[in-house]
């Protein structure tokens, strides 16, 4: 059985993040682990509150998984802050995990910041380098794109030329529809 770890926040309703991502890999047959990077108050309607964990708490919930068992593949969501960012990125390195899909979780579906404002930098100059996919919604590839409008199809093609600037992952924007 192939082992995905999820690094994340916790999304007390069960539709994003941590909770979402052990959904998904269970209903793949993938055995999941995680390791929490805030906790949120949230519910349909939005999200009320966040607590980010400590780069400590992170870092130790990394190490533990990854000196014990061989992870096959990661997934990145909400990282919340710069220095949270630096461990990942710091431990993906040291650990050579492969695999690596970046979900770069900046702002929720309600408008709630989920990204402080100094962490955007860290996220692309650490994290996208080290991704084989990243995954933004239009509103992420847009602020990682320093505000490109991102309307139609063609602004969809041109951002992902701009994204191929930043780094050679695959990209996938999702929205739209």
């Amino acid at each position: 059985m192939k082992k995905v770890l999820t690094i994340a926040g916790s999304d007390s309703s069960g539709g994003a993040g941590i909770q979402a991502d052990l959904k998904t890999f269970c209903a793949h047959k993938v055995y999941g682990m995680s390791v929490i990077t805030a906790v949120t108050a949230q519910n349909t309607l939005g999200v009320s509150h966040i607590e980010t964990l400590s780069s400590f708490s992170v870092r130790k919930q990394i190490e533990a998984v990854a000196e014990d068992i061989e992870i096959d593949a990661v997934k990145i969501g909400m990282l919340s802050n710069a220095e949270i960012i630096l461990t990942v990125a710091e431990l993906i390195k040291r650990f050579r995990f492969k695999n690596i899909v970046l979900d770069p979780v900046m702002i929720s579906t309600t408008g709630f910041d989920l990204l402080e404002k100094d962490a955007k930098e860290a996220l692309i100059q650490e994290l996208l380098p080290l991704a084989d996919v990243i995954t933004p919604n239009l509103h992420e590839a847009s602020a990682i794109l320093d505000g490109l409008e991102i309307k139609s199809k063609d602004d969809m093609e041109k951002s992902v030329h701009a994204f191929r600037k930043l780094t050679s992952s695959a990209v996938l924007i999702k929205g739209g529809h």
